[in-house]
C-alpha cells in the first residue's frame, strides 16, 4: 500500500463476517461468474539471468543467501513451488467499478497486471489491493478475462483455486476513531476505505486449498493483544488512551484481515499467512497507524511462535483459540508496509518476523530498484537500505523507495531462488513497471521458489 502522497491508498474493506463468509473456489476458465474446474498447473517458461543475493543492513544474519533473479527466473525444479505477493493496485474509488472494469478483457491496467503475473508465473500468488465483492465476481473475472488470456507474448496462466474473504477497510465502526468530532467516513471505518470491500485481497493457486481449515482473524480486537502498542494521549496520565473505551471495544487489530490459508502441495500443507497491514503514516504524533502496523505484523510473529503462551490470546473468527503448531510449514507474505531500516515504521516492526526463529529471511532482489533509486534521487540518496531489495516506488522526496513486500517461509521450506519483478530500463518487462503514473502499481511483484 502506498506510503506516498502520489497515491493515498490506505486500506481494504468489507463486511463483517465469520470465516464462513469466505470462499475458496474452483476456477471456471470458461465461466467467470461461477466456480468450476480449471485445467491444472501450467508450466510456462520464464526467463531471466540469476545472480547471487547478499545481506544488507535490513537483512538479519540468519537469512541464508540464495540465487536471486533481477526480474523473473526459471524455477529450479519441478519439486519447488513459486510463491509470490503483488500489491497490484486493482482498487477503485467506488463500489462496483472494478467489477465493471474486469467484465471485458480491455482494461489496460488489468492486462498489465496479468502480464506481470504471467511473466513471473507463480504457483501461488497473493494479490493485495483488489476490491472485494461478496459474489466474488471481480476475482473470477480477473482470472477468466485476464489471467487465462495470454499477454505480452506470455502463455495464459491457470489457477484452478482461489480464496477471497471480507476485510475490515471501509466497514463503518460507528464511533469517532479519528477524533474529528464527527462519526463517519473512511477514517472512522475499521480500516481506512471509502466503501466495504475496497483494497481487499485474493489468493490464486495452482494447488488445492483446504477450505475447511482456513482461519481468518478479521474480528480480533486490538486491545485484546497483550502489551498492545496502543497510541497514547499525552494530555492525560493514563497510558495507551488515545482511543476512547468505546473505540477500543470495536476497533480490530487487522486493518483488513489476516488469513491462514492451507494449500496442499505434493501431499503436504503450506499455510499461506496473508495480510496487508496499514501504512505507518497518515496520522499524527500519536502514531496510531504506525503502532497498528507494528502490531498487525506482531500478530504473525505470535501466531507462529514456538511458545503456545505467546499465541494464547489469538482467537479466529470462528472462535478457535491459539496459533500455528510448531511442526506446520508456512509462508508469511503480503504488503507489510514496513521497511527494515528506512521509512516511518514504529519499533522496527518488520524485524518481528525477519528475525523470528521459525522464519527464513529471504532477500529477493532486482536490477530496476537500484536504477530507480539512482535516477530519482531525493530521499533515496540518503537511505540506509540496499535498493536492490526495494519493492515499491514511492514519493521521491518522502519516503523514497522502500522494501515493504515480503515472502518469508518457515525454516522447514528451503528457498531455491527469488526475485523482485523490477527490470531495469530497456529490459523486457520494464514497460510494465514504468514510472508514475504506473501502468500497473507502485509496488513490484516479489517471488520465492521453495522446496521442502
Amino acid at each position: 500500500m502506498s506510503l506516498s502522497p502520489r497515491s493515498r491508498r490506505i486500506g481494504a474493506s468489507a463486511r463483517l463476517a465469520a470465516v464462513g463468509g469466505a470462499v475458496a473456489l474452483l476456477a471456471a476458465a470458461a465461466a467467470p461468474a461461477q466456480a468450476g474446474v480449471g485445467q491444472g498447473p501450467a508450466r510456462g517458461a520464464a526467463v531471466g539471468a540469476s545472480h547471487q543475493s547478499s545481506a544488507h543492513p535490513g537483512t538479519p544474519g540468519q537469512g541464508a543467501s540464495h540465487q536471486s533473479s533481477p526480474a523473473h527466473g526459471p524455477k529450479t525444479g519441478r519439486d519447488s513451488v513459486r510463491v509470490a505477493t503483488f500489491n497490484a493496485s486493482l482498487n477503485r474509488g467506488a463500489e462496483g467499478e472494478l467489477q465493471r472494469d474486469l467484465s471485458t478483457p480491455g482494461n489496460a491496467q488489468a492486462r498489465a497486471v496479468a502480464d506481470v503475473i504471467q511473466s513471473a508465473r507463480p504457483d501461488i500468488v497473493l494479490v493485495n489491493e483488489f476490491d472485494y465483492d461478496s459474489a466474488h465476481r471481480s476475482a473470477s473475472l480477473f482470472r477468466a478475462n485476464y489471467l487465462n488470456v495470454g499477454h505480452g507474448g506470455h502463455a495464459p496462466i491457470d489457477y484452478p483455486y482461489m480464496y477471497t474473504a471480507p476485510v475490515n477497510t471501509g466497514m463503518p465502526s460507528g464511533v469517532d476513531l479519528d477524533r474529528s468530532g464527527s462519526v463517519g467516513g473512511p477514517n472512522d471505518a475499521k480500516g481506512f476505505g471509502l466503501f466495504p470491500g475496497q483494497y481487499g485481497m485474493v489468493i490464486y493457486s495452482k494447488y488445492p486449498i483446504d477450505t475447511a481449515k482456513v482461519r481468518t482473524f478479521k474480528n480480533l480486537l486490538w486491545k485484546d493483544m497483550p502489551g498492545a502498542a496502543l497510541p497514547d494521549d499525552p494530555a492525560t496520565p493514563e497510558p495507551g488512551d488515545w482511543y476512547s473505551p468505546a473505540a477500543l471495544n470495536v476497533l480490530p487489530l487487522s486493518s483488513k484481515s489476516h488469513w491462514d490459508v492451507p494449500v496442499r502441495v505434493g501431499g503436504k500443507t503450506i499455510h499461506v499467512l496473508a495480510s496487508h497491514p496499514t501504512p505507518p503514516s497518515f496520522d499524527g504524533p500519536e502514531d496510531r497507524n504506525g503502532r497498528r502496523n507494528h502490531d498487525e505484523i506482531r500478530l504473525w510473529a505470535d501466531y507462529v511462535s514456538p511458545s503456545p503462551r505467546a499465541s494464547s490470546y489469538i482467537v479466529d473468527d470462528a472462535g478457535r483459540r491459539g496459533g500455528l503448531p510448531a511442526n506446520e510449514r508456512f509462508v508469511i507474505l503480503g504488503d507489510m508496509n514496513a521497511d527494515p531500516v528506512d521509512g516511518d515504521s514504529y519499533g522496527k516492526a518488520i524485524w518481528q518476523v525477519l528475525a523470528h526463529p521459525r522464519v527464513t529471511a529471504t532477500s529477493p532482489m532486482s536490477l530496476g530498484g537500484p536504477e530507480a533509486s539512482r535516477l530519482q534521487g531525493g530521499a533515496n540518496a540518503t537511505q540506509k537500505g540496499d535498493p536492490r531489495l526495494d519493492t515499491a516506488d514511492f514519493g521521491d522526496n518522502a519516503p523514497g523507495n522502500l522494501r515493504v513486500d515480503y515472502v518469508l517461509p518457515s525454516k522447514q521450506l528451503t528457498p531455491r531462488g527469488s526475485g523482485v519483478f523490477w527490470p531495469a530500463q530497456g529490459q523486457p518487462g520494464s514497460e510494465l513497471t514504468g514510472v508514475y503514473p504506473f501502468p500497473t502499481s507502485d509496488h513490484r511483484l516479489v517471488w520465492v521458489d521453495l522446496k521442502g
